[in-house]
């Protein structure tokens, strides 16, 4: 690993995708004024409806001249070329799997993006975990499997700077994952949300930190947070973690932008002095 300044985008995306992909160019200019390197964009950052999923916007994705590319993959090429960024742009949905074959049925995969600062598409992430839940909030239900298929194969991905552990949202919730990501070598889980004020409340920070703690990884954790809908209520609270759960960067609720530099000694001695991945015995 290398040291790397690194920038979470927090937003509160509506159903104008238009709006949201201004507000998040405005974010992601902000974020390379504070002299951020690798940025993330929260989960459903084009488009968020009250089921909470970016596939609720599908006749969008699928006007796009080609089936696999639709006007936000456009977009997030030429800012990580204008800005010369590495976008983590997490999740758009899209209607083919990551081999190219097309989702059978009506639902779409929701894909994490990574664009490096030339703007090629250097990774793709499916997510895995489908939130199928009920919640004590104005929503009640959500059910993403309705529109969603969910993907099967975790992805790490290497940058000039570390190797990406990446995931979505409710993948959080699923600790298997990440070690396996850990193991394969991620050194900086990347993780873009829409966690539910209430769900969010109650277990979002405890998860980050015990992630980043369990397998000694740098966490950047891009939320949305606030008021989107009558029904539809985020928490925010997007986060940078070092690997032994000090909390880097925080913020609320509402948009914004927040950075850190990530330390490669703070990874290696955390690793060294505690070498938890080489002291599994199951």
């Amino acid at each position: 690993m290398k040291d790397v300044c690194v920038g979470a985008i927090q937003m509160v995306s509506g159903d104008n995708v238009s709006a949201n992909l201004a507000r998040a160019y405005e974010l992601l200019i902000q974020a390379a004024d504070h002299g951020a390197q690798l940025v993330l964009l929260p989960e459903n950052f084009a488009h968020l409806a009250d089921a909470g999923s970016f596939s609720a916007a599908e006749p969008f994705a699928r006007g796009a001249a080609s089936p696999e590319r639709h006007p936000v993959q456009f977009a997030l090429e030429r800012w990580s070329r204008e800005l010369g960024l590495w976008i983590a742009a997490g999740a758009v949905s899209l209607v083919q799997r990551a081999d190219g074959t097309g989702v059978p049925g009506k639902r779409s995969r929701s894909a994490f993006l990574l664009y490096d600062d030339c703007g090629e598409c250097r990774a793709r992430y499916d997510k895995m975990h489908l939130f199928d839940v009920q919640v004590a909030d104005a929503a009640g239900r959500y059910t993403e499997s309705a529109t969603i298929e969910p993907g099967d194969t975790p992805v790490c991905t290497a940058t000039p700077w570390a190797t990406l552990g990446l995931s979505i949202c409710f993948d959080l919730r699923f600790p298997e994952l990440y070690r396996q990501l850990a193991a394969t070598g991620a050194e900086l889980f990347m993780v873009p949300a829409a966690f539910t004020h209430t769900t969010g409340e109650a277990h979002w920070m405890t998860l980050l930190r015990a992630r980043a703690i369990e397998n000694g990884c740098f966490i950047i954790a891009a939320a949305q947070g606030g008021q989107h809908s009558p029904k539809r209520r985020t928490w925010g609270h997007s986060a940078i973690i070092d690997p032994w759960g000090e909390i880097l960067a925080e913020m609320g609720e509402g948009e914004g932008v927040i950075t850190a530099v990530l330390k490669a000694d703070k990874l290696n001695t955390i690793r060294r002095n505690m070498p938890l991945l080489s002291m599994r015995r199951l």
